[in-house]
């Protein structure tokens, strides 16, 4: 194994890892930053109105999402264990 194929694998895993994790945490963000801009306009400090609107919208976006994922990491996983005969070189 040389360093070649220690970048192309480490290089896939983190697009791997970004793709799969950029939609809950993109809904995570958006929802914070409205509940933020609400909470600028109304003054109102309450810490629980950030958290569980944030939380529902991010357990619904990863249901929505989950076997997309799954597959794209078992995909991954796959391809590594096939391909370690050649990464074993």
């Amino acid at each position: 194994m040389n360093l070649d194929s220690v970048t192309i694998i480490i290089n896939s895993a983190v697009r791997v890892i970004v793709s799969t994790s950029l939609p809950t945490v993109g809904v995570g963000l958006l929802v914070g930053l409205l509940i933020a801009v609400f909470q600028a306009v109304t003054q109102i400090q309450e810490q629980t109105l950030t958290f569980v609107p944030k939380m529902i919208a991010v357990m619904f976006v990863l249901a929505l999402t989950f076997p997309w994922m799954s597959s794209m990491i078992i995909e991954f996983a796959n391809s590594l264990w096939i391909n370690i005969p050649l990464y074993a070189r």
